[in-house]
């Protein structure tokens, strides 16, 4: 549904609101390997999440890296979609027509219109706290070297 860059940094966003804090800041590279992402990649999404210090903020220097504060993690999930220039993808067609509407829908445009609603809701309703707190309760995993069983 998302480009691979934005799934890493859905991972990566929660994987910081999981284990950081304004006095625990993370490496570029602890975030990429919990994340399973080349460094490198990582780094340049971590980039893009620290832009305008809204999401991920970052500290340079000796005890620096990055964190996110106490409120950054109480903002929806949709944020980070919105930061990685995916928003738009629920305002396009399933099959990517250019003219899908209700007046000239595409085949799946009414069966997938509460498809893309439950999917905007879960998205701005979900906060990424809570998203790492089903991880800090075993509830989810973001590395498949976490999964249970």
């Amino acid at each position: 549904m998302f480009s691979k860059t934005t799934e890493y940094a859905l991972r990566a966003t929660i994987y910081i609101a999981q284990k950081s804090t304004v006095d625990k800041k993370l490496g570029i590279a602890e975030i990429a390997k919990a994340i399973d992402s080349p460094q490198s990649f990582t780094a340049k999404i971590i980039q893009q999440l620290t832009r305008g210090n809204t999401l991920v903020s970052s500290v340079r220097g000796p005890n620096g890296g990055f964190y996110m504060t106490e409120k950054a993690k109480r903002l929806p999930v949709r944020v980070i979609l919105d930061l990685m220039g995916e928003d738009s993808k629920f305002q396009t067609c399933i099959l990517g027509l250019k003219q899908c509407s209700e007046i000239k829908p595409c085949p799946m445009h009414f069966e997938y219109k509460p498809i893309k609603e439950q999917l905007i809701s879960l998205f701005a309703d979900r906060s990424i706290e809570s998203l790492a707190e089903d991880i800090n309760n075993e509830h989810a995993f973001i590395n498949s070297r976490n999964k249970r069983g």
